[in-house]
């Protein structure tokens, strides 16, 4: 039975991909700061580790009977627009402590298999129509938030120790992913669950708040489609970073009407000033196209799946202040 670890596993994403692992018949440990928020967690031992820690990160990689086949790397102080302008120096901070102490402990104790969660933030600015970018272009780089520069400088670091060391590295670059068990209140959540959660609290015929003007345009990855890209990555020979994205792309503003529809409610929408980020992202998923992968789910299906479970847990916060 091969063994897996998951980092990051009290996260959305990360939470998700146990499960795939469990269900391809791994054994599987988590590993998180936090338990997993929504669910029991799917691994069959969860570890409660501050992962900043060079001692913690060292823990998490040691098993009896050798090293873990296959390391997964999605641990990282992250979320939605918001939290990342107003949060510089802890991103900065907390997940290159993070990235730094994982990597190296990982090639030292001889992991043959290492996955690294990046993101599309990587990439420029880039206006509407502009022409796909590849995954080599995000060099030179211009990232428009600290995020993306982090994660651009934590795929060198682990290609550095690919390069130094017998480790296969695995780099994904995620788009916006959502689905149901993910960050949907707090300030961290992504605009899909944001979007839900607002429609949600809102009166039939009630307004919502949108930042900016609703014209930034963005692509969104259901959380299915995420995991079985990570997945199919792993597993295959292709180095270096590869998009993993939804072709569809949607505004803002067709984001929250998309979830109003979905909501069976009318809601108007009032602008108003907040962070925004890029106007747009264009680029590539030909390199993951390669492997067989193809996005399944998009924008409306994946909210009919997502919508009801943020409903619910609105309701039930709702209920509790009663």
């Amino acid at each position: 039975m091969k063994k897996a670890l998951v980092c990051g596993a009290g996260g959305f994403i990360a939470g998700h991909l146990a499960k795939k692992l469990k269900q391809a018949g791994y054994w599987v440990r988590g590993v998180d700061i936090k338990p997993h928020e929504w669910s029991p967690s799917a691994a069959d031992e969860f570890l409660l580790l501050d992962l900043r820690k060079e001692e913690n990160c060292k823990t998490a990689l040691t098993i009896d009977g050798g090293t873990f086949d296959e390391v997964y790397q999605l641990a990282a102080d992250m979320g939605g627009m918001g939290f990342i302008h107003s949060a510089e120096t802890e991103i900065m901070h907390n997940s290159v402590l993070i990235n730094i102490y994982m990597t190296d402990w990982a090639a030292r104790l001889g992991v043959p298999r290492y996955f690294f969660s990046s993101s599309v933030c990587v990439y420029r600015d880039m206006q509407p129509g502009e022409p796909e970018m590849t995954e080599a272009e995000a060099i030179p780089a211009h990232p428009d938030n600290e995020y993306g520069w982090e994660k651009l400088y934590s795929e060198r670091v682990a290609m550095a120790y690919e390069r130094r060391y017998d480790m296969q590295v695995r780099i994904a670059r995620f788009q916006n992913c959502y689905g149901p068990e993910g960050t949907w209140t707090g300030g961290r959540e992504k605009a899909p669950a944001a979007m839900c959660r607002k429609i949600a609290e809102a009166d039939d015929g009630g307004t919502i708040e949108v930042w900016g003007d609703g014209s930034a345009i963005r692509s969104y990855t259901y959380v299915s489609d995420m995991v079985d890209g990570i997945y199919l990555l792993m597993h295959s020979d292709l180095h270096g970073a590869a998009n993993i994205g939804c072709p569809q792309y949607v505004t803002v503003d067709e984001l929250a009407n998309t979830v109003a529809q979905v909501s069976g409610k009318k809601i108007a929408i009032k602008h108003v000033p907040g962070p925004v980020g890029v106007q747009s992202r264009n680029f590539s998923n030909e390199r993951i196209y390669s492997l067989g992968w193809k996005a399944r789910v998009f924008i409306e299906d994946g909210i009919r799946q997502t919508y009801p479970w943020i409903e619910a847990q609105v309701k039930a916060l709702q209920a509790a202040r009663h």
